[in-house]
């Protein structure tokens, strides 16, 4: 949740540099000392910020999936202990209820909220 508020603000400084600076010009120089026509100043910094959030996200998708996966196997247990659970319930009534073939109802109940 704090990354997705430190983006959400990176994202609305970008925005307001790019409003403030719509008129602002620069010159870029290459590696070789070429010129570039003039080019707005927002451009190149808007650039490099989508691209550091194309980097960042390409570095978190793998933890991401890795997190989705341990979810889904973590779940897949709980459901299948659940499934055990239930089972191993009825078993136990069905033994309460041959070994105890001449007790009365009540400590059947009784036995089965323990």
């Amino acid at each position: 949740m704090i990354r997705l508020i430190l983006v959400g603000i990176l994202l609305l400084l970008s925005l307001a540099f790019f409003l403030q600076n719509q008129e602002q010009e620069v010159t870029l120089r290459y590696f070789f000392g070429f010129r570039s026509a003039s080019t707005p100043i927002y451009k190149p910094i808007l650039g490099a910020f989508v691209t550091g959030l194309l980097l960042a996200g390409i570095l978190l998708f793998p933890a991401w999936v890795r997190g989705r996966i341990e979810l889904r196997r973590k779940t897949k247990a709980l459901q299948e202990a659940e499934v055990d659970l239930e089972r191993l319930r009825q078993s136990l009534d069905k033994a309460l209820h041959k070994s105890s073939g001449h007790t009365t109802p009540e400590f059947i109940e009784e036995r089965s909220d323990e």
